[in-house]
């Protein structure tokens, strides 16, 4: 059977610095992020599975890689992927996705970030590592990640991660440890617009927001939208208030400057299940213009992050049971799942889910290349 070769992982991740020295290199850099790349695709989940796959798939793999010494062992793909730099692997990253997802105006851009259990480790008092993503709910894509400095938490990461990516034109969408206005004006300077959950960690704003609802005037009336929806024996109704009032938002200005403020939200959301009724009410301000219908469709793909995302590395990568945890390797392992997601989520090929995606790649070569050659 002809082989051909996967060349856009070179094309992407040739120009890598390899972070080894000396003459006992044998195994070329890009051979082991190919073989990692490869076998993250085919169900592999730690350094010894990719070993265990590249031992399996040597015949073919050898038909497109050099591979003089073999395949690696898992200790080197430990090693090379603890030492390899995480920045520069996260730029071919973002690359290779820019490649695969361009976003139109409007786009919904969800960040969030996410534990990896699995990277704790106990006997040092290290807790594990927290990645921050950037998730294009459309398109069902990863579009890069970040990870949060030690003793940080993800304010600091958010801007870095908005920061190396072309968002123009998109929405963002972020909770509300996002709620700062150095990552407003980071989203605004960037050319999108953002709509940005309010919590008590920005009290004061939350309650002025929160007052400016209680109105009774008529010239401070928001607009309004609700939805209901049925299914699976229970009931959803989403309500959706939006003011734009130039009043209140100068009341708001005049405490702090959030950059380009337009519209303040109120969501109530009320399920019923059975004799039971569940209501949650949330704040948020946006930078758009005050469309209760549309403001309620961006914060309702918002959660897409959690669902198609979160879930799923958990689930099909079985992320919070890896182990890995030395240096830059668990956040280098995270940014290769990633990778296997978006190209994984790109083949429409196959109406299964990713797990299984995952096993008919092993089994199949002719899939597995076209998985790889999706760009």
């Amino acid at each position: 059977m002809s082989t051909q070769p996967p060349s856009n992982i070179h094309e992407y991740f040739g120009s890598l610095n390899d972070p080894r020295d000396g003459q006992n290199v044998q195994h070329k850099l890009i051979d082991i992020v190919t073989i990692a790349i490869c076998g993250i695709l085919c169900g592999a989940d730690n350094w010894v599975d990719i070993e265990m796959f590249g031992e399996a798939k040597a015949e073919w793999l050898s038909s497109f890689l050099e591979l003089k010494h073999g395949i690696p062992s898992h200790d080197t793909f430990g090693r090379v992927f603890r030492a390899l730099n995480a920045e520069d692997f996260q730029r071919c990253f973002a690359d290779w996705t820019a490649a695969i997802c361009e976003l139109s105006a409007g786009s919904i851009v969800s960040v969030d970030g996410k534990q990896l259990h699995g990277s704790q480790d106990g006997s040092l008092g290290r807790d594990g590592i927290y990645m921050v993503s950037l998730w294009a709910s459309e398109n069902e894509l990863v579009l890069g990640q970040d990870k949060v400095a030690d003793h940080s938490n993800e304010i600091t990461a958010i801007p870095r991660l908005l920061q190396l990516l072309d968002i123009r034109g998109s929405i963002v969408t972020i909770d509300g440890i996002g709620c700062q206005t150095n990552i407003v004006d980071t989203i605004v300077q960037a050319g999108a617009d953002y709509v940005i959950a309010l919590k008590a960690n920005q009290r004061t704003l939350l309650k002025d927001v929160q007052l400016a609802f209680e109105s009774t005037e008529p010239e401070f009336a928001p607009a309004y939208y609700q939805t209901i929806g049925k299914g699976h024996g229970r009931i959803e109704i989403r309500q959706c208030w939006v003011t734009a009032a130039n009043d209140l938002l100068s009341f708001i200005a005049d405490f702090k400057t959030w950059s380009g403020l337009q519209s303040l939200v109120k969501i109530v959301s009320e399920r019923r299940v059975a004799d039971k009724i569940q209501t949650d009410t949330r704040y948020f301000i946006s930078s758009l213009p005050p469309d209760p219908q549309h403001l309620l469709h961006v914060v309702r793909a918002h959660w897409s992050i959690e669902n198609a995302l979160h879930w799923v590395l958990d689930i099909a990568f079985r992320q919070d049971d890896n182990r890995v945890r030395k240096d830059n390797a668990p956040q280098n392992l995270a940014i290769l799942q990633h990778l296997a997601l978006n190209l994984l989520k790109q083949d429409k090929s196959l109406k299964v889910g990713l797990k299984a995606k995952r096993l008919r790649a092993g089994w199949d070569e002719p899939y597995l290349l076209r998985v790889l050659c999706s760009t």
